[in-house]
């Protein structure tokens, strides 16, 4: 279990005055709760005036800051709480469950994710000092670590950018490459560095989990997806556990459940045609394996997904 890696009284004023100004940059960029689309590539911010039931999601490979309020993630048992303090880090794609647990409309919960992006983790190391290799027993994906005012700074200077959109295509780089190398220096800047080494096990981890993400429909057999990595099976399961916090097998079931639900959500699919859409031969299979995941059997959740949606526009 993790929890915050300092308490709000640890707050150093440079810390706190650029978290306020973070603040209230998100505040004027997003008026309403919800998550938001930016004219930055790979940048969303969000909203909410109320802490927020559990959502199951998959995390692409991001950096997540919160500006106001605090929220919790859980990879498999593991608890991971977070605050203006610290930022969240998923180096690799991870089905992840998060909410809220501190906003009011005086004091929302306002955030940005700012997606990774391999190639610049890639063309920065090839011009920074080497890295410590990391040790054994920092091999998980998903990682907090204690927020710098430098980092910060820079993310500030990206936000800024929306107001002023002509400037993004040409600042909005600059200040993406001082991010990500504040990143690669920090304490835990090793676990980005890992997985982008060239034939690393945590890269051939990353590899496994793209053929995952595109096959997830497909029947799984470990023997084939080892050899798609250069991995021993044995091997594989036990890197690709120490990563994700999941066997491989879980792993497609997460993907699975999730898509399907998307497909039942989004595009009105029933629960029979979703399960067979995303590789499922039997429905009361994933009807069982469904309700353990999201807690009510598809038909339900569903219908309680569609009347919180309902609830919020009404709101």
């Amino acid at each position: 279990m993790q929890s915050p890696l300092h308490t709000a009284a640890t707050l150093d004023t440079p810390l706190a005055e650029l978290s306020h100004e973070m603040a209230r940059l998100v505040e004027r960029f997003v008026p309403e709760d919800g998550i938001h689309i930016t004219a930055i590539p790979g940048l969303r911010l969000a909203r909410a005036t109320t802490p927020s039931l559990p959502m199951q999601t998959v995390y692409d490979p991001c950096l997540c800051i919160i500006a106001q309020g605090r929220k919790e993630v859980r990879l498999g048992d593991e608890r991971y709480v977070y605050d203006p303090l610290n930022y969240l880090v998923a180096s690799v794609m991870l089905p992840v469950t998060g909410r809220v647990i501190e906003a009011s409309p005086d004091h929302p919960y306002l955030s940005i994710a700012l997606e990774i992006d391999p190639a610049l983790i890639s063309s920065l190391l090839t011009e920074m000092p080497a890295i410590p290799a990391p040790d054994a027993a920092s091999q998980r994906a998903l990682f907090l670590d204690r927020l710098d005012p430098r980092l910060l700074d820079a993310v500030i200077r990206l936000l800024r950018l929306l107001e002023t959109p002509s400037d993004i295509a040409m600042l909005a780089p600059l200040a993406l490459r001082e991010i990500f190398y504040r990143m690669l220096l920090s304490p835990q800047g090793h676990r980005l560095h890992e997985v982008v080494i060239a034939d690393s096990q945590s890269q051939r981890i990353s590899r496994a989990i793209e053929w995952l993400r595109k096959n997830f429909d497909q029947p799984l057999r470990i023997e084939e997806l080892a050899r798609e990595v250069n991995l021993s099976p044995s091997t594989l399961h036990h890197r690709f556990k120490a990563v994700t916090a999941f066997s491989p097998l879980q792993y497609q079931k997460q993907l699975r459940l999730q898509e399907a639900r998307r497909l039942m959500l989004c595009d009105n699919l029933e629960a029979a045609a979703a399960s067979y859409r995303v590789g499922y031969e039997s429905p009361s299979q994933f009807s069982r394996e469904y309700s353990r995941l999201f807690g009510d059997p598809p038909q339900r959740d569903i219908a309680r997904l569609r009347q919180a949606a309902q609830n919020q526009q009404a709101s």
